[in-house]
């Protein structure tokens, strides 16, 4: 997206976070930003950022690590940490509470549609963060695919949340994309009587 922070571009007047964020806020007891740089640049939403703890440049999975060691430290009776990405803003309403439904006592579980995982849309228990901490610090791959496949999960489909045949994790990784969310986000506010889903 041309270099530009994607957690920033507008869509409906509003950061592509800040959609994230209302979305994910009322499934959940606290939040954190997980992001690398100048934290002074999420300053307007007044949440804790945190930066990967991990050396070099390991991906999502050492924002997740970081997620889980902010919890441990920070809310010591958290058994679960949720994660979800900010390019995708029509995520589901109920994403936390169906993928704990679906979680066992020590259980990962990942959303899917359309027989296709979405991996940083999961919930994690805390419990893990030190196997996830050996794994990248050891491990010749840094997928979120391959320590799942070491780790164990369960995928929970939510292919019923399609409206339209549109994936509700569709994500925005080109302009063509965003203008086709800038089409969806005015489809759903009119669906909500004018107002889209998630906006305060």
């Amino acid at each position: 997206m041309g270099g530009v922070d994607k957690a920033l571009i507008p869509l409906g007047g509003r950061p592509l976070i800040a959609h994230a964020i209302a979305r994910l806020a009322p499934q959940v007891d606290a939040m954190v930003l997980s992001a690398n740089g100048d934290p002074a640049r999420f300053a307007q939403f007044d949440l804790p950022v945190v930066a990967d703890t991990s050396p070099g440049f390991a991906g999502p999975l050492a924002g997740i690590l970081a997620g889980m060691q902010w919890a441990r430290t920070n809310l010591p009776d958290a058994e679960r940490i949720a994660t979800a990405a900010t390019d995708t803003p029509f995520f589901p309403g109920d994403l936390v509470a169906r993928l704990l439904g679906a979680a066992q006592p020590a259980s990962i579980a990942i959303a899917r549609s359309g027989g296709r995982e979405h991996r940083v849309f999961g919930v994690f228990p805390v419990a893990c963060a030190d196997d996830l901490d050996r794994f990248i610090k050891t491990s010749d791959s840094l997928s979120v695919g391959d320590w799942l496949d070491e780790t164990g999960h369960v995928a929970v489909d939510f292919d019923d949340e399609a409206s339209g045949g549109i994936d509700p994790f569709f994500n925005i990784n080109t302009p063509e994309d965003l203008v086709a969310a800038e089409a969806l986000l005015r489809s759903e506010g009119s669906r909500q009587g004018g107002r889209p889903t998630g906006r305060p």
